[in-house]
């Protein structure tokens, strides 16, 4: 068998190349974005899990980073990358006491891996399996072993572990629990794994994916071609300004621009794309959670007050916003599902918007992200201005697993 042309020997050695300034200063946004998503999580009952279960800081970390519901995203991976790589690229800094430039090399190339694999991902796997669960042990295991400073074959061999032991089903949105913040970290800790088994030298299968009862196999019907550019991938990945679900901001967005200009009224139909409904059609919302998985009470949050903040998807604003739901409906409109998942888009009224705030198309520019940070930081009681000057200028990872470790 020739084995030279399989799909993780290719996005081991497209990993290899080299990074610049550019991409390296663009991830350090995204590393404030994690640590503003991990900060305001820290109050949860998930942290306090964690603090009970795991006695490791970035084990905790991991855990955390998706809480919130304001992790970053891909949208045509339709996966969150940042919660699963920064814990895999951080132990493996930690690990080998790395330096900042190698650390965010490794970034760059786990959010490569993440995004590359799980935009081959069909719609069939979509309704079945969590992407950021079953393409993130790739991220994690690319970071992890570019800052372990593994060659390209090693590299193949972490890939091989990540995608035979990929998985994470759909069925934790539909009952209460954590499960989905086990998703991540269990992504992003075996990638960690992946990486330092093949550093000593566990060799791994290369045709993981395409090859017979590979990935693909069991996980899709019409995977997509594995896509490997010139640049890189974390410049495709969207921030988040508001803390729900992304298939609700662009309702959210479309509603805020009606209300800045005076005509959003009641009641109003939210058109959008399918998924959007499937994951996001919760006209009443029980829990926190299912408040942020809820167009519905989104849209009342923004015909409420306007910009939606934590608060308001808390159990006394689910409660008092009941009437308002009530006025909200929703529906599909084929040409945004047609859209879908290249754009996340809404349609109320004559209203249409194709992309939403923080996606490169219409980004949340280094202030935005930086005020966003401060926000969660605030509402996790922790100090902004160390994590702003660690994450935006500092130069020892060490800094901020120490700081980390306050944390949590």
């Amino acid at each position: 068998m020739n084995r030279d042309n399989s799909l993780t020997e290719r996005l081991a050695k497209h990993l290899q190349r080299r990074t610049d300034g550019i991409v390296r200063t663009k991830a350090r946004l995204h590393l404030l974005d994690w640590l503003g998503c991990v900060a305001g999580a820290r109050r949860s009952d998930v942290a306090s899990v964690a603090r009970r279960a795991e006695p490791d800081c970035l084990t905790r970390a991991a855990l955390l980073g998706n809480v919130l519901e304001m992790d970053d995203v891909h949208r045509g991976a339709i996966l969150h990358p940042g919660p699963v790589v920064w814990p895999a690229a951080l132990s493996a800094a930690r690990d080998v006491g790395a330096d900042m430039a190698t650390l965010l090399e490794g970034v760059v190339r786990g959010y490569e891996a993440v995004i590359a694999v799980g935009a081959t991902f069909d719609a069939w796997h979509y309704a079945h399996w969590h992407n950021t669960a079953t393409a993130g042990g790739f991220g994690g295991a690319a970071a992890a072993a570019s800052v372990f400073g593994l060659d390209a074959d090693a590299t193949a061999d972490a890939l091989g572990h990540a995608g035979s032991l990929a998985g994470g089903l759909w069925r934790m949105r539909h009952e209460p629990g954590m499960t989905k913040q086990v998703h991540v970290a269990q992504a992003a800790l075996t990638g960690l794994w992946h990486a330092r088994l093949a550093r000593a030298g566990a060799k791994g299968p290369r045709r993981i994916l395409e090859g017979e009862q590979g990935l693909y196999a069991p996980m899709t019907r019409e995977p997509k071609p594995l896509a490997l550019g010139q640049g890189w991938r974390i410049d495709e990945v969207s921030f988040k300004p508001w803390g729900a679900c992304r298939h609700a901001h662009p309702a959210i967005d479309a509603a805020l621009e009606l209300k800045a200009a005076g005509k959003l009224g009641v009641p109003v139909t939210v058109h959008t794309y399918r998924d959007a409904l499937t994951f996001c059609d919760r006209p009443e919302p029980e829990t926190v959670l299912d408040a942020k998985f809820s167009i519905q009470h989104s849209v009342a949050i923004v015909i409420d007050k306007g910009e939606p903040e934590l608060a308001d998807f808390e159990p006394d604003a689910i409660a008092r916003l009941a009437p308002l739901r009530a006025q909200v409906t929703v529906a599909e409109d084929p040409a945004l599902t047609a859209a879908y998942p290249a754009r996340f888009g809404a349609r109320i009224g004559d209203l249409m918007l194709a992309d939403t705030r923080g996606d490169p198309e219409r980004p949340l520019y280094p202030s935005g992200v930086e005020a966003k940070a401060r926000a969660l930081m605030a509402w996790g009681g922790v100090d902004a201005d160390e994590a702003v000057r660690f994450a935006l200028d500092g130069d020892d990872p060490g800094a901020i697993v120490a700081m980390l470790e306050r944390w949590l």
